[in-house]
């Protein structure tokens, strides 16, 4: 719940609350909600496996690995431009308070992080973090509580309609696809249940699970309790970042929109500043300001391990289909050499060529949002071929993850028609 003030949270909301007001109140709380759906499923097959996802998709029925390549190319392009872009809008932090430029302080945060997730010392950085997190999204609830908006103008959004502007999908989807989290962000949730022991999960990766099909019944019905731990935790975030993105929608929609202020590429800190400079002058400015920092760098932190774990995850088959030895067969080995070279190296290029940070993560929004629909697809297919009639999801939860599917489905198509 707390880490999900990232760049979903923290930049596109106030964004569209710049510049639409509460008209999208309805879309923020269909995606948030229609993702409950998602994650869940992919939470069930964790938790009944003690597989993660990946793991699941590489044992589908079909052409070796399909339905890894559809999960891992596309997300490729969402990791390095994603990285880059945070690290751009952390830049914007650093700049106005350091000297040097937005390349230079976007290419030393980079670097910094890679440091720590490759010899894995970030867990002192991630406590302060995520403790700095906390108080951010208790603060901005304080601060669109005082700011007093008209639940009149709240409750009108969250009927679905058409903003007068009209809609730019452009802005839309990318926010819809990383609010709460992407689809890369649920892939990971899958790691989380499985680190965390939940249901079949084992402490030892050498011992393998064993297959739900095969479990007795009171098997199953442990297993079905600890279906029931993963909705809570799953329903708690959902709530919690319901509530947090909410408060950044009002602090947009009353502090930035009357000024016509949108956070924009070198001036992303800056403009966020104002969410609390407006109510408690400096002292709230440059609050936010870290924030805005702290917020985006350890998101950087938390992509580069992420991505690093789900990429070596995905790559050992096509280490042993090309025959290679050694230490490529170590999946740490794997996993820092993805992080220097994809996860560092790429970034870096990408941002010192395009520079724009809020468009580069535009860019990868977009593809987040598109790839959902596949996601929930292969998730629910995976689930249909590997769990116990018991185990499964009922029709009426299988059909609301079908329709958060085609939710996003659609937001992607009308974007691909507005190009």
């Amino acid at each position: 719940m707390v880490s999900a003030a990232g760049s979903g949270e923290l930049l596109f909301t106030p964004r569209i609350g710049a510049l639409y007001g509460y008209a999208l109140v309805w879309a923020m709380l269909l995606a948030v909600t229609l993702k409950w759906f998602i994650n869940r499923e992919i939470g069930r097959y964790t938790v009944c496996t003690g597989r993660t996802l990946l793991d699941g998709f590489r044992s589908l029925p079909g052409p070796p690995g399909w339905a890894l390549y559809l999960i891992i190319i596309p997300q490729l392009f969402v990791a390095v431009a994603t990285i880059a872009g945070l690290g751009g809008s952390a830049a914007t932090a650093l700049t106005l308070a350091l000297p040097g430029n937005t390349e230079l302080w976007a290419v030393a945060g980079i670097l910094a992080s890679m440091a720590l997730v490759v010899w894995g010392r970030y867990k002192g950085v991630e406590r302060v973090a995520m403790t700095f997190a906390v108080i951010l999204a208790l603060t901005s609830v304080v601060a669109a509580v005082s700011v007093t908006p008209d639940p009149r103008d709240i409750a009108a959004g969250a009927v679905p309609q058409e903003p007068e502007e009209g809609l730019d999908y452009g802005e839309i989807l990318p926010w819809l696809g990383f609010m709460l989290s992407g689809a890369a962000g649920m892939i990971w949730y899958s790691y989380w249940v499985r680190a965390k022991g939940y249901g079949a999960a084992r402490k030892d990766d050498s011992e393998r699970p064993p297959d739900p099909r095969a479990g007795s019944d009171e098997d199953r019905a442990r297993l079905r309790g600890w279906i029931g731990q993963m909705t809570l935790d799953n329903s708690v975030a959902v709530v919690g970042t319901l509530v947090i993105t909410l408060a950044f929608l009002i602090l947009g929609a009353e502090l930035l929109r009357p000024e016509g202020l949108v956070p924009e590429e070198d001036r992303v800190a800056d403009v966020l500043g104002e969410l609390l400079g407006g109510i408690w002058g400096r002292a709230g400015y440059w609050f936010m300001v870290c924030g805005v920092f702290i917020g985006f760098w350890d998101t950087v932190l938390s992509d580069q391990d992420g991505f690093g774990r789900m990429f070596a995850d995905g790559a050992r088959g096509a280490v042993r289909r090309l025959g290679l030895g050694g230490r490529w067969r170590d999946d740490e080995f794997l996993r820092q050499v993805i992080v220097i070279v994809l996860l560092t190296v790429m970034p870096v290029a990408l941002f010192l060529v395009v520079g724009e940070p809020v468009g580069l993560l535009k860019a990868a929004g977009a593809i987040e949002a598109a790839h959902i629909p596949v996601l929930a697809g292969l998730t629910l297919y995976l689930n249909r071929q590997s769990l116990p009639a018991d185990l499964r999801a009922s029709w009426l939860v299988f059909a609301a993850t079908v329709i958060a599917g085609l939710f996003f489905a659609a937001f992607a198509v009308f974007y691909l028609f507005t190009l």
